[in-house]
């Protein structure tokens, strides 16, 4: 796990690659074990920097950027690439000779032997990639299937810049940081910004599973897909003996965390208690002859703890187990941080949590697995069943009903203040039942029209929205998770993950985010995912074959604090700050009476709008620590 940046520019200034060292170390966090920088001496355009996260072949042999053995590419890589052993087979087979171990060699005589688009086709993996073609004088960049390592991009002032995170791009005096207004409404949508969007107008994410080619006079061609994720959502179903079933399912699974747990540096893992890391740890323990060093955060806050149950877990799976109870006052610690972590306005609360287990982890490992993916794969949040029945009720509910329905929920929201975020939600919802697309992302949102609330910014389409109602109609209970997994997996969970783990120097993987697990389980027709009111049935009859039900089956409280009393209490001085009227008119970001509104509500307790709140004040925390 590493950190990439570089510059590429139209004409040779050795002026505007001169930045690149100050990039590369913008990202020392992300690479703490040893910095690579390569300049393009020939034609003066071209700088690439690397931070290295030593996990596999930790000699000088896997130091990077990295130069082919032909001298045509130069290759600076993040991620991990899992199936390198059988490829480096296959290229040896073809010829190829390499210095060192490392998945960075066998990706360069990937390039060379079967080009660009193919290779990444033969990777399995997480990364983000900057390839510099001597020969063909263009940059390629690539990035992952399911978005789990970042990459940035963008031109302006006659300088293509791409880095890792966006701090690394600061540095480079050709940087424009104009606010993109629309990614912002985004942001108070859903509290994430989903690729391509970027918080910066002039610059982008790469999308998963994706690359761009950026030719030396600074024209660009794609991004171009190599794989497809929604491709999967539309293919047939294969309706499997129930056995059978289990069984691919775990060969498929225990094959993915095999390749994961390949590292020259101690690896450990997140528990949970809860399905999904439970059965990655029971699998694990068949390539280990230790036990697994497993981690958890417990909270005081009876309402939010699995420490507990998670204990329990890890007692009867005989692992290794770290568990730590923080305070409140060290989870609140962790909230100035929060901007410089997250690098883009980001307000998953869960951030929070996240980045203590990561600290937690890193004191013993270098490598964690998590069950990350599992409930977008396999249909595992409550929420779609909960979602399907309303929208099944509202739909064949007359459409006057329905607006009289949502008038009246849009009262309550004034007489109820204390619920009137939630009363203005249903409402919504209820004027968008007949389109599944609408409902869901309605459900989803944070503030309902967020056009209201960010002056001059137009919401720009996302994954919500791909289909046609008639599509989404069609087989909702695969277009539910595969939205989510084209949206809020990447730019919700992974992010959160990501930054989290890299701000401690900790590599994270997902072992459910394999490109064969991901094409089976969209191929399991909804009963294999859901049935008898129990999400993920598939992966409980495979854990069932590791642990007892009852060692499981218990309630999920979530990774949550409590972000409500916070911003009453030890949260509200800060709150004030940065949402103050003048601040607010002097910005020119917001409309200043709708959040001062929201925000007075909820400090009073006639409502709780933690949520809204939290990513208006996420983007103003941010603002002040990107620009300070």
């Amino acid at each position: 796990m590493c950190g990439i940046t570089g510059i590429l520019q139209a004409g040779a200034d050795a002026r505007g690659l001169a930045p690149i060292d100050a990039m590369r170390d913008a990202l020392t966090h992300r690479g703490p074990d040893d910095k690579g920088t390569w300049i393009d001496t020939d034609g003066g355009r071209v700088a690439l920097g690397h931070r290295r996260l030593s996990v596999v072949d930790l000699s000088p042999a896997g130091a990077q950027p990295m130069v082919s053995e032909d001298g045509r590419y130069v290759l600076a890589f993040n991620g991990e690439i899992y199936n390198f052993r059988t490829l480096r087979e296959t290229l040896h087979g073809h010829g190829h000779t390499f210095r060192g171990t490392s998945d960075t060699e066998v990706a360069l005589a990937a390039f060379l032997e079967w080009g660009i688009e193919e290779s990444l086709r033969r990777f399995e993996g997480m990364f983000a990639i900057a390839l510099w073609d001597k020969r063909d004088q263009c940059l390629y960049l690539a990035r992952d299937r399911f978005g789990e390592k970042p990459l940035y991009y963008g031109m302006d002032r006659g300088t293509f810049l791409f880095g890792s995170e966006l701090k690394s791009l600061r540095p480079h005096p050709d940087f424009n940081p104009e606010i993109d207004r629309d990614a912002l409404t985004i942001l108070l949508r859903h509290s994430y910004i989903p690729a391509p969007h970027c918080i910066f107008a002039h610059y982008h994410k790469l999308p998963p599973g994706s690359y761009l080619c950026v030719t030396c006079d600074l024209r660009s061609h794609g991004p171009t897909s190599y794989w497809s994720l929604e491709s999967l959502s539309t293919a047939p179903y294969t309706d499997l003996p129930e056995k059978e079933a289990v069984d691919e399912l775990e060969r498929l699974l225990s094959d993915s965390i095999r390749d994961k747990m390949v590292a020259d540096v101690p690896v450990g893992a997140f528990l949970s208690g809860g399905v999904d890391s439970t059965l990655v740890v029971s699998l694990m323990r068949q390539y280990s002859e230790q036990p697994i060093r497993t981690f958890t955060i417990g909270f005081h806050n009876t309402k939010l703890n699995e420490a507990q149950e998670a204990g329990f877990t890890a007692k009867f799976l005989g692992t290794d187990h770290q568990q730590l109870y923080v305070s409140d006052r060290e989870l609140l610690d962790i909230v100035p941080r929060i901007p410089r972590i997250y690098d883009e306005p980001f307000a998953d609360p869960s951030q929070i949590p996240t980045t203590l287990v990561s600290q937690l982890a890193r004191q013993q490992v270098t490598v964690a697995l998590s069950g990350d993916g599992g409930d977008e794969l396999f249909a595992g949040y409550n929420r779609y069943g909960d979602i399907l029945r309303r929208w099944k009720r509202a739909r064949y509910t007359p459409r006057g009903i329905r607006g009289l329905q949502a008038g009246y929920l849009q009262l309550k929201a004034k007489v109820r203040r204390r619920k009137r975020t939630k009363y203005l939600q249903q409402s919504l919802m209820k004027r968008s039942a007949d389109d599944l697309r609408l409902y869901y992302r309605n459900m989803m949102s944070y503030w309902g029209d967020p056009e209201a609330i960010v002056l001059n910014g137009k919401e720009p389409a996302t994954p919500f929205l791909r289909d046609t109602p008639e599509d989404a109609a069609a087989d909702p209970w695969r277009w539910l998770p595969a939205t989510d997994a084209l949206c809020y997996l990447p730019d919700d969970i992974m992010t959160k993950v990501d930054r989290a783990a890299m701000s401690t120097s900790l590599e994270t993987r997902a072992p459910f985010l394999d490109s064969r697990i991901a094409a089976y389980a969209f191929t399991l027709p909804p009963h294999y995912k859901f049935r008898d009111g129990t999400p993920k049935w598939l992966l409980r009859q495979l854990l069932y074959r590791y642990v007892p039900a009852d060692v499981v089956e218990r309630p999920k409280r979530g990774f949550g604090v409590p972000l409500d009393e916070w911003l009453r209490g030890p949260l509200r001085e800060w709150g004030e700050e940065l949402l103050d009227v003048d601040r607010l008119e002097n910005q020119q970001f917001f409309s200043p009476g709708s959040i001062r509104q929201t925000w007075n509500d909820h400090v009073r307790g006639n409502t709780n709008s933690m949520w809204p709140l939290w990513c208006v004040l996420m983007f103003q925390a941010w603002l002040d620590d990107f620009f300070a």
